[in-house]
């Protein structure tokens, strides 16, 4: 066995396989030189700060590739301005190196318009702060939405949801400022039924019902009736209900009276109109301690004595008694007093009362 390893066929053979290993191994390191340049190197240029078509041009005299990145705008820069190469300038490389260049871009980077239509102005002015837009004027329209955001305008134009605009842009906002109170109802008797709603949806009411004579949906029949009127006063939002046919209004003259019977109702004016009267304040009680009564006055605290009236008996004085009768003449009578004795008991007069009196007696004493 060993004989025939040391054989000089065997040796020369492995001779011949170490050659030829060493021959492909020699070409194959020859061949990646060749491909990549070895020994062949280019120092990159100092391009910093020169504008990107500048930067380009010098990268193509000297034989280098370039990419271009434009991560973030930088207001502090001039747009389209060379901030960042890399590799860094003064650096070796092989002939068709790409060098990357950070490019300082020309605005913001551009972003979508989020879709805020209909949707309440607090949500909506959230969601443009987000994205990076700002609100510039608030701008109130009538509408029967109130506090929705109706159109979002840009430069005075109208823009659409997912357009693309440089990151903080300023945008006007158009929101609802609710219905209008006491609007005229528009006519759309005679028109289509296409052009009647087109028509109520301009003055911001709503359509209602639409009552087809022949029970379809064409939308070329003819409005012969409406309801509210046309003339009468509704807020913004209410409905109109239509009657629509394709006859003529002559042909529905019957039809019209009887609608009218239902929906066109007669006021009595003959009546008087309904007054109405205030109904006063209700005055709250006072829990105030009442104050204490007055004192009595002297004068007041004597009892008041009132002369019994006797129409019967008089007992006369000495002193002469004046009375007032019918004929309101005064007649004085005198008591006689005995001369000798003061006990004699005076006189007395008696007088009967009339069953009907005519007037009244007054005693003067």
């Amino acid at each position: 066995m060993f004989k025939s390893l040391f054989n000089w066929k065997v040796l020369l053979n492995l001779v011949v396989a170490i050659g030829v290993f060493v021959g492909l191994v020699w070409l194959t390191f020859r061949w990646l030189e060749y491909h990549t340049n070895h020994g062949q190197e280019i120092p990159v240029p100092n391009i910093v700060n020169k504008s990107v078509q500048e930067a380009i041009k010098i990268l193509d005299d000297t034989g280098l590739d370039y990419e271009v990145d434009s991560p973030q705008y930088n207001p502090k820069f001039r747009p389209f301005q060379v901030l960042q190469v890399y590799p860094t300038p003064g650096s070796r490389v092989k002939d068709g190196r790409a060098i990357i260049l950070k490019v300082n871009p020309r605005t913001w980077a551009r972003v979508e318009v989020p879709d805020v239509i209909n949707k309440y102005s607090g949500l909506a002015f959230q969601r443009l702060e987000q994205v990076g837009l700002k609100v510039g004027d608030t701008i109130y329209e009538p509408s029967i939405q109130k506090d929705a955001v109706l159109r979002i305008l840009f430069k005075g134009n109208e823009v659409k949801p997912k357009t693309k605009l440089a990151r903080f842009s300023v945008v006007d906002v158009v929101i609802g400022s609710g219905p209008m109170r006491n609007i005229s109802i528009p006519n759309v008797v005679g028109l289509t039924v296409k052009e009647a709603k087109a028509l109520i949806a301009r003055n911001m009411f709503e359509i209602g019902i639409v009552d087809h004579e022949d029970g379809g949906k064409d939308e070329s029949d003819v409005i012969y009736y409406q309801d509210p009127a046309s003339g009468d006063v509704r807020d913004q939002g209410m409905q109109i209900d239509l009657w629509a046919s394709k006859k003529t209004l002559a042909e529905l003259s019957a039809k019209i009276a009887e609608l009218n019977s239902v929906y066109r109702m007669k006021v009595d004016t003959g009546l008087p109109p309904v007054q109405y009267q205030e109904i006063p304040a209700h005055q709250e009680p006072n829990y105030d301690a009442p104050p204490p009564p007055p004192a009595p006055r002297r004068d007041e605290q004597r009892p008041q004595t009132q002369p019994m009236k006797t129409d019967v008996t008089k007992t006369t004085t000495a002193k002469p008694t004046v009375s007032v009768t019918e004929n309101n003449k005064p007649k004085t009578t005198t008591s006689n007093q005995g001369s000798s004795s003061g006990n004699t008991p005076a006189k007395t007069a008696t007088q009967k009362p009339a069953e009907k009196p005519k007037a009244k007696k007054v005693v003067v004493e």
